[in-house]
């Protein structure tokens, strides 16, 4: 008998992989599923590391270059762990004569970590966006979905010490 593939990671649990198992299960047999369960599965995890994308390929029974080469390919996947909050601050013209870069020096001293990054606890990931689309709020950051104005280097962290 065939040992059936098994995944192998320290972020994905017995639980998760039953999960998984299901999102797979449900859209072998459809044709173009791939961006499907890679989103699902994403959503389960928190990220794709290489070891699911691995499951996944074989689980759905495509070559595994086809399967990582979506994966890398749209923004919407990530391969590397994201926080469990998604900070964005705005690098747009209205917040950056505000004063966003300093409020973003702050978050980056404090919590020792770059646009692009996430925190070695995994609290938070920081992106630098180039709008929010809330230029009259400016300067403006969204922890999550909770869009925050008129933030400040001064008032920056407290905002973000909300987040635990």
């Amino acid at each position: 008998m065939i040992q059936p593939f098994r995944i192998e990671h320290p972020d994905i649990t017995a639980e998760m992989v039953v999960r998984i198992d299901s999102v797979i299960a449900e859209n072998r047999d459809k044709s173009g599923s791939v961006i499907t369960v890679l989103r699902e599965c994403q959503d389960i995890v928190g990220y794709l590391p290489v070891a699911l994308i691995d499951y996944i390929s074989s689980g759905l029974n495509l070559p595994l270059s086809q399967v990582y080469g979506v994966a890398s390919f749209y923004a919407l996947f990530s391969m590397k762990p994201k926080g469990r909050h998604m900070v964005k601050v705005c690098l747009g013209t209205a917040c950056y004569v505000k004063g966003i870069k300093e409020a973003i020096s702050r978050i980056q001293n404090t919590y020792r970590i770059d646009a692009g990054e996430t925190t070695a606890d995994r609290r938070f990931s920081l992106e630098a966006v180039r709008c929010l689309g809330a230029c009259g709020l400016a300067p403006v950051m969204v922890v999550n979905h909770d869009t925050h104005g008129d933030i400040s280097a001064d008032k920056v962290i407290s905002i973000l010490e909300r987040y635990t």
